[in-house]
């Protein structure tokens, strides 16, 4: 895992070695041990390299082929590295270093772009072709590594992070106002689009290709929903069963210690099961698994961690997370380069940064969820639909938003929740699955934002995201719908982030087997039903899954109810977290209140400091959204 970035100078010079080296120290977290600059007056290359394959100084980066016509700067690892460097030494290729990135490069020379159809892995890279005199930059599949660009005057600046980008002069920090929206609605902002102007997130599956004419950019890959498998239910299991543990021995594969994340949830727990079975194959280590709990009871997993720790005898490291959160607050928040405010990015820090104490590497359970249907909120949307199947349509367009406006104005907390599915209920089921996951109501948003906001956003609306997704994929059913655009958007925008933004604060690689394309590709084949049950007398989400675990897991860790990484937001907000929310909320002239009424935010807060309602979750994204502003648009932090 590594850090990358860069520019291209066809038309004016954008920057020195000098340049290149400030771009590197700004993300220097993500690659501690080595660190090289390549420049010419077309191209300019920086890498931050965080060894894991071939530790040796020939995997040092930017690295060039045997001709020194290509080179390359790579973020990531590519699991079947080793199947195709056979191949390549079969067409002639002879290789220096043991790297997944000599790789790249002779597939590169071997067959340009069409590179991409052959990897497998986690990947952001950048290649200079000297003979093309063009850039070449891709992505990930699924967006597990990050790549920011800007496009001024037919020139390229790139880099895994913005802050690198900000190290240049000529990058201007202009705020995007309908990402600010995004961000409320969704607590992150999604891919294409970033908090400033002109500046962009290559998204998941795409690549660029950049030269003296300037730049096309195209999407290689898709995750389809169109083909269903017809496979009986135990041919599934055993398929899955088998794929499954493929792509966690792939991942098994390093130079440095290794370990895992365990929650004590189906994903993590499988994962960690399937890590021991390999490793009674081969070593016979025991796996270092790392968990966080809290102090109170109803966020903490940590016992049932212990549980599936102690059934595969791993070698286990638990910490619980009591009264370092404010003291660790700015520092976790000034690795998100964008305004960023998925809670459970707290505890993701505090397991990353327990992990890095004792390995390099940690596999995790991400993407079972989004994968397999394992939230909650596809259960209350199952509701929700069923509801709006049964009741007539002119009931629910003409007399459900009217009764919403009524529960809205009872301060009571059942009829906020009533409100809140009655207008879910009056729309179509896209836009009544944005309704109910977002993270802000259109009411308090437009109680909120301030006459220029008001004027200069327009028409504009975050659901558009979420609704074009949905009608974009090319599966029949609704659960495959929105199963889709989380995996576009929720998946690599709020959860990939998080992860790669706390793991990379620490040094530490993160990897995760549910998410290899050939998993995802798989699972989008299996029926609906088959992923969220709802044939059984109790509807059993993530229900393959478990079945295809079954032989690994206890009852007590699979049919347990979720809570995922949560936090106890509300109480930290009223407590250990008061004193800097009310500083940053309410005594700041510049940030919030460029977009909100100062009013309105002192409003939420007293109301939820006296606990009459439960602001947290918009107070939470302000707070966010303000310690970003403070460290990124007030001080020269950055």
């Amino acid at each position: 895992m590594c850090g990358i970035a860069g520019f291209t100078q066809f038309h004016q010079q954008q920057g020195s070695i000098e340049s290149l080296k400030a771009m590197g120290e700004r993300i220097f977290h993500r690659g501690p041990d080595a660190g090289s600059e390549y420049l010419t007056d077309k191209i300019g290359l920086c890498h931050r390299r965080l060894a894991i394959i071939d530790l040796s100084e020939a995997g040092v980066q930017p690295m060039k082929s045997a001709d020194e016509q290509i080179i390359i700067s790579f973020n990531g690892e590519i699991y079947n590295f080793l199947e195709l460097r056979e191949e390549l030494i079969e067409e002639g290729f002879e290789f220096k270093t043991n790297t997944d990135t000599e790789v790249i490069l002779a597939l590169y020379q071997s067959m340009g772009i069409k590179l991409l159809d052959k990897i497998n892995g986690m990947f952001a890279f950048a290649i200079w072709d000297n003979i093309k005199q063009e850039l070449f930059i891709a992505r990930d599949r699924i967006g597990k590594k990050p790549l920011y660009y800007s496009f001024f005057n037919n020139d390229l600046v790139f880099a895994s992070e913005l802050k690198a980008m900000l190290a240049l002069p000529s990058i201007p920090k202009d705020i995007r106002l309908d990402a600010v929206h995004d961000f409320f609605a969704y607590q992150y902002i999604p891919d294409p689009k970033t908090i400033f102007q002109g500046i962009h997130k290559l998204e998941p599956g795409h690549y660029l290709l950049v030269n003296e004419q300037g730049l096309n950019k195209q999407q290689y890959w898709d995750i389809s929903f169109a083909k269903q498998t017809k496979h009986s239910e135990p041919e599934l299991i055993k398929e899955l069963q088998q794929l499954a543990g493929d792509c966690t021995a792939k991942r098994m594969v390093s130079d440095v210690p290794l370990g895992a994340f365990l929650s004590g949830g189906v994903d993590s727990s499988g994962v960690v099961a399937l890590m021991a079975k390999q490793a009674e194959k081969t070593n016979g280590e025991a796996i270092t698994t790392c968990s966080i709990g809290f102090d109170e009871e109803k966020f903490d997993e940590t016992k049932y961690a212990a549980m599936v720790a102690e059934q595969y005898s791993t070698e286990h490291y638990k910490l619980i997370v009591q009264d370092n959160v404010e003291d660790n607050l700015e520092h976790i928040v000034s690795f998100f380069d964008e305004p960023f405010a998925d809670p459970s990015l707290v505890p993701t820090y505090f397991v990353s940064q327990l992990a890095r104490q004792k390995v390099t590497v940690a596999i995790a359970g991400d993407g079972g969820d989004e994968v397999f249907a394992g939230y909650e909120k596809y259960s209350a949307d199952h509701m929700e639909n069923n509801l709006r199947n049964k009741i007539p349509a002119w009931i629910r367009t003409k007399v459900f938003p009217t009764l919403a406006n009524v529960a809205r104005s009872i301060n009571i907390n059942v009829c906020q929740r009533a409100s809140s599915l009655l207008t879910s209920l009056s729309v179509e089921p896209a836009m009544g699955f944005y309704i109910s996951n977002s993270f802000i109501k259109d009411a308090t948003w437009q109680t909120l934002i301030n006459d220029k906001t008001k004027v200069e956003l327009g028409d504009y609306h975050p659901s558009k995201l979420t609704t074009d997704f949905y009608n974009q994929c090319d599966g029949k059913d609704h659960l495959s719908r929105i199963l889709y655009t989380d995996m576009k958007t929720y998946l690599p925008g709020d959860i990939l982030v998080k992860v790669d933004r706390m793991s990379m604060a620490n040094s530490l690689e993160v990897r995760a087997p549910i998410l290899d394309y050939k998993l995802m590709e798989f699972a989008c084949t299996i029926p609906s039903e088959l992923k969220f049950n709802t044939n059984k007398s109790k509807p059993e989400k993530k229900y393959l899954l478990k079945e295809a675990f079954k032989d690994y897991l206890t009852d007590d860790i699979l049919y347990r109810k979720k809570m995922g990484f949560s936090v106890p937001l509300a109480s930290w907000l009223r407590n250990e977290l008061k004193s800097i929310t009310e500083e940053r909320l309410l005594n700041r002239e510049h940030g919030l209140c460029d977009f909100f009424k100062k009013e309105q935010i002192t409003e939420l807060w007293h109301e939820h400091k006296a606990e009459s309602k439960d602001n947290a979750t918009v107070l939470w994204s302000m707070l966010m959204f303000q310690m970003w502003w403070d460290h990124y648009m007030e001080t020269n932090k950055v």
